[in-house]
């Protein structure tokens, strides 16, 4: 199993993983008609060593769940079918017509495999210009699903995360919930509450913006008269949600006073109101959550380790939007119809002619797959606000110029050309290599990422920091969908990022985010003469 099919199942605990391995799927992102986003196709037949065929009249597309579906049925595409093949552990695509079928925008021209590293990230694929699905793979289907819990998706990693909500759900033990910002992790505390206590009240708080100063009397409340201002009795957040949830949110970023306050009264069980002689006791289902590394902020002396295992008696692990693409077809649909139906113009979703062109362009659809979704889906919700209001009385969605340059696709790498070889710098001495402590598969996008754009893109120092060998991190670049070489940079973007910038080359590797050393080659390469600040 590839890293990133076990990161789509490692909220499984290893004794109830599906034996059964993952299936080759297509889910629909782009239709005619909207609303039928979601449906997908499960490709049994690939597990069985059989091709399947794919045309515009079979096999049927169904919603996870329900028996009766329907052909992808648009006019457009050819009669003629496209086939997938097994191809050991990948798929190989076999188109019907010539350039009738794109890969991430790019034409299909004969055959084409994709490995199972790609198909674990999702391939988007695109039929006649109109129809776009998601190459990827499903878990297998299971009649003992859990509840959506108020979550839109079927993805692996969401099926992980309901099981262990339902898991915990009962239990009166404190939950901390990690995931990167925009994950939901108040959606997941909320499910956690409707669960254990939902006679009982849910109050969340935001840890960051609680000021030292008052944070006892903002948790445990106060009597009259315990300080200046103090004119009345007041309850505090813990006795506010008794007999319910509190949510303790971004918990990663309390004070240290505030953190010695909590930790307190975890381990008593007890509170002292500002002002108050006598103790109260607390009857609360507490739930935490934070998008900050906990451990490291421990080594650095700003969090207490006493108060990370009472906060963690059992852990949610929230995947980010990346990993589970399969999701973003049908998340985008939920929040666009919310803001269509405020508008009045549902009707978008459902067009009666089956000419007309999708509501969602494909090559807008395609941007959506691809783009890495740093804000995950607190970004995804904005930019289907964005793309709907902006498009109001339009027959179809319309990117502006700044969504176009929030949602660019990274540049196709043409398969004749080879990505020129990373040249180092001359050095007078040269230091070896630090030998690798971790294995390049155990580097995600968003780590790698972070420690490129903390080493302003010097990639010896991010590969030292991150504990890989150095040519690790060209091939790390080279498989994500969100990022590359200078050697991938165009003519054209090269110089009008020079003039923009005025040819200062730091600034140009914070605009491009490619390696400062192969960037100031490229420049010089076409004449111009960068400059270092």
């Amino acid at each position: 199993m590839t890293a990133d099919v076990s990161t789509a199942v490692e909220a499984l605990p290893r004794g109830q993983r599906p034996s059964a391995r993952p299936i080759p799927a297509l889910t629909l992102v782009s239709h005619p008609t909207a609303t039928r986003i979601g449906e997908r196709l499960l490709l049994h037949g690939l597990l069985a060593g059989r091709e399947v065929a794919l045309s515009r009249n079979a096999p049927d597309f169904t919603r996870p769940g329900e028996p009766l579906g329907l052909p992808l049925g648009d006019p457009f595409m050819s009669r003629k079918p496209l086939l997938f093949v097994p191809a050991g552990e990948g798929v190989r695509l076999v188109p019907g017509d010539e350039g009738r079928c794109t890969c991430a925008g790019e034409p299909i021209h004969g055959d084409r495999e994709f490995s199972p590293e790609e198909l674990a990230r999702g391939v988007p694929l695109e039929f006649s210009g109109r129809t776009v699905v998601l190459l990827h793979l499903a878990p297998p289907p299971d009649s003992n699903a859990p509840a959506s819990l108020g979550m839109v998706g079927q993805s692996a990693a969401l099926h992980g995360l309901r099981r262990h909500i339902e898991r915990v759900a009962d239990l009166d033990v404190p939950v901390l919930i990690r995931g990167e910002t925009g994950t939901g992790k108040e959606l997941v505390a909320q499910a956690l509450h409707e669960r254990s206590r939902r006679g009982g009240p849910f109050v969340s708080v935001n840890m960051g913006a609680i000021p030292k100063e008052l944070a006892a009397a903002e948790l445990f409340g106060s009597v009259r008269g315990a300080f200046t201002g103090a004119q009345r009795d007041r309850e505090g957040f813990f006795r506010a949600a008794q007999g319910g949830t509190l949510f303790l949110d971004e918990v990663g970023e309390s004070s240290p006073e505030v953190q010695v306050i909590l930790l307190r009264v975890l381990e008593t069980g007890e509170l002292y109101p500002v002002g108050a002689s006598k103790p109260v006791a607390t009857d609360v289902r507490l739930v935490a959550a934070t998008d900050a590394d906990l451990e490291a902020q421990i080594a650095d002396g700003r969090f207490r380790a006493p108060l990370l295992h009472r906060l963690a008696g059992y852990e949610l692990r929230l995947p980010p939007l990346r990993e589970r693409r399969e999701d973003i077809g049908p998340l985008f649909l939920h929040f666009a119809r919310q803001e269509l139906e405020a508008l009045g113009e549902t009707h978008h979703l459902t067009p009666s002619d089956p000419y007309a062109a999708p509501w969602i362009p494909a090559a807008l659809a395609v941007r959506l797959l691809l783009h890495p979704w740093p804000g995950n889906i607190r970004q995804l919700r904005n930019v289907a606000r964005q793309l709907v209001i902006g498009s109001r009385g339009q027959p179809c969605l319309e990117l502006d110029a700044r969504l176009a340059q929030e949602l660019r696709l990274p540049l196709a790498r043409s398969p004749r050309a080879p990505t020129p070889a990373p040249e180092p710098a001359p050095e007078p001495a040269p230091e070896p290599e630090v030998a690798a402590r971790r294995k390049s598969t155990e580097v995600g996008e968003a780590e790698l990422l972070a420690a490129l754009r903390a080493h302003d893109w010097d990639v010896k120092k991010a590969a030292h920091h991150l504990g890989i060998a150095r040519s690790s991190i060209y091939d790390l670049i080279e498989r994500s969908p969100s990022l590359r070489l200078a050697g991938d940079l165009s003519v054209e973007e090269l110089t009008l990022c020079f003039h923009a910038c005025r040819g200062n080359l730091n600034e140009m590797v914070k605009r491009l985010e490619v390696s400062k050393r192969a960037l100031n080659r490229r420049v010089k390469e076409l004449g111009l003469v960068p400059k270092e600040s």
